[in-house]
């Protein structure tokens, strides 16, 4: 199964918010932490956001927080919300063409394969795969090291 940009570059964001569940995120931030549009992370930030994953809060101090703790959050929900609208194989999409329809035996087990990989999802939380503190600085900023022991 191939995961859209769209949910791995949101599962890269919400990694990196797991690290610092106290720390609120702007897109920008991230955006230039990942070296990503901007543009396309503020649209998963609003789907995460739809779908009660991360709160927002505009204005000083503001960002995308998560919305609750991130062994709360099922990584096969996450993976759901991120690929809703993007069927594993275009004959899953509601009205998917399919030149062989009624002859198919392959689309039950496409479906129960997704059904495994997403009930294998479940048993993991976001903070099974938060990163850890100290790879959460990016690559080209330097960590502060008025904080290090």
């Amino acid at each position: 199964m191939r995961l859209t940009s769209f949910t791995d570059y949101g599962l890269r964001m919400l990694m990196r918010m797991a690290a610092a569940p106290e720390q609120a995120f702007s897109t920008a931030e991230l955006a230039e932490e990942f070296g990503l549009s901007r543009h396309h992370l503020a649209k998963i930030m609003q789907r995460l956001a739809q779908g009660g994953i991360v709160e927002t809060r505009r204005g000083g101090g503001g960002g995308a927080v998560l919305a609750r703790p991130a062994d709360q959050i099922r990584l096969g929900a996450l993976v759901r919300l991120l690929e809703e609208g993007q069927p594993l194989v275009e004959c899953f999409a509601s009205g998917g063409d399919c030149s062989l329809d009624g002859r198919c035996r392959l689309k039950a087990r496409l479906r129960a394969a997704e059904a495994a990989f997403l009930a294998d999802l479940d048993r993991s939380t976001l903070a099974d795969i938060a990163l850890a503190r100290e790879a959460a600085v990016a690559p080209n900023k330097e960590p502060d090291l008025r904080t290090a022991p």
